[in-house]
């Protein structure tokens, strides 16, 4: 491994990676088995019970709600501790609050 690469989080079916991406205008988020390459769960602002609760789906309040639901789903599927992987974006703003919706239901980080 070179110096300029950078170790990779891996998550399992015990602990799956909780893979985050935002645009613009929507979050996104999945939790993934790295091992088996399988997506246990995901959730997005695009879906229509999300979209409904709120105004527009760039906000704050948005990506909370989506770290809520993507929490009621993995305890739904008992799996309570997850690996969180921002990708290159810093812990602030959206994904601050998706994660912090994932917490107020249950989840471990």
């Amino acid at each position: 491994m070179g110096k300029r690469e950078k170790k990779r989080t891996k998550g399992s079916i015990q602990k799956p990676r909780l893979a985050i991406f935002r645009s613009n205008k929507h979050i996104y988020a999945q939790a993934i088995d790295d091992f088996s390459s399988h997506t246990i769960t995901s959730c997005s602002t695009l879906e229509p019970e999300i979209k409904s609760k709120c105004e527009s789906t760039g906000t704050k309040l948005a990506s909370k709600l989506v770290g809520e639901t993507l929490a009621q789903r993995l305890l739904e599927k008992n799996i309570n501790e997850i690996i969180l992987d921002r990708g290159k974006r810093p812990y602030h703003g959206r994904i601050k609050e998706l994660a912090e919706g994932a917490r107020i239901i249950g989840l471990k980080f």
